[in-house]
């Protein structure tokens, strides 16, 4: 199992939300975290392992399930055998609607939706079927109508029967340690000076541990290596620059840390299962993310 690891999401600081359509074969993020709330419709990918907080289990086929921010999830291959999973995934800011505004009359069932999902909600096969198309219909959609579909689809989340709230108050035999004052002061490191040159040399030392023994350390505690948790942290911060910025591939590349340019692009794509160059095109289009 995975530590906790937190995640830099392509959301603009100036969009409502982003919304991305992925076809995968597996799931192979770590258990992460972000500010953002998500909304996550996966197809294709039962026997799937869901985590989310202090829940853990199988998922069926489809599932819908709403993320409040700052909640560890991940979903992992499992006993999942396709290989044509399908992905919708919708965040949004904390901030998006404020206190004042979710404080009105009319918006009290929106207000509860997102209290209910600090523990995560994982939605009916009956309010599956009526979301799932409007979700993909609102990958095609843009601007004020995009806005006015998401808060339509969050209404109709908030009135919906049947939801089961995910995690527990209290860890549950099995979860994984989410706590390592040595990794989290790592990974402090790493997300402070992504654009820098750092070595596995700087990182060790840090935690006072030789660089083999905090190698091996590393990859048991977090299922990645040094270099992966790495690349991880500034390809977050690559998708944000390639969709709120007008920098060049290049410079992107360099501002991230990659000092050079074919590996950025490689494992970018390795990563996102397109180039930057289309994974800007294909945002600035229709923000769809395939």
């Amino acid at each position: 199992m995975s530590i906790l690891y937190r995640e830099v999401t392509p959301l603009s600081p100036d969009d409502c939300f982003t919304i991305f359509s992925r076809n995968k074969s597996a799931f192979d993020f770590p258990l992460h975290c972000h500010d953002e709330y998500e909304l996550n419709y996966i197809t294709g990918a039962k026997g799937a392992k869901r985590i989310v907080g202090y829940h853990m289990g199988d998922i069926g086929d489809p599932e819908l399930v709403f993320v409040g921010g700052n909640l560890p999830h991940a979903w992992f291959t499992h006993h999942c055998s396709s290989k044509n999973i399908h992905e919708i995934t919708l965040q949004f800011h904390k901030d998006l609607f404020d206190n004042k505004f979710l404080g009105r009359n009319q918006l009290g069932s929106v207000r509860t939706l997102l209290q209910r999902s600090a523990q995560g909600i994982l939605f009916s096969p009956e309010t599956i079927s009526r979301i799932g198309p409007r979700l993909i219909s609102l990958t095609t959609r843009k601007g004020f109508d995009s806005v006015l579909e998401l808060m339509s689809i969050l209404q109709e989340l908030s009135v919906s029967q049947d939801i089961q709230i995910l995690s527990s108050a209290t860890p549950v035999e099995g979860m994984p340690d989410l706590k390592s004052r040595r990794l989290e002061k790592v990974f402090d490191f790493m997300r402070n000076n992504y654009e820098k040159d750092i070595s596995l040399h700087d990182v060790a030392g840090l935690v006072n541990m030789p660089e083999v023994s905090f190698s091996r350390f590393m990859k048991k505690r977090t299922g990645r290596t040094f270099v992966e948790s790495l690349n991880d942290i500034r390809l977050g911060h690559a998708t944000r620059m390639l969709i709120s910025t007008t920098f060049t591939i290049a410079e992107i590349s360099y501002r991230c840390g990659f000092n050079n340019l074919s590996y950025f692009n490689r494992i970018f794509k390795r990563k996102n299962n397109c180039t930057p160059s289309e994974f800007r095109e294909n945002y600035t289009d229709t923000k769809v993310f395939i």
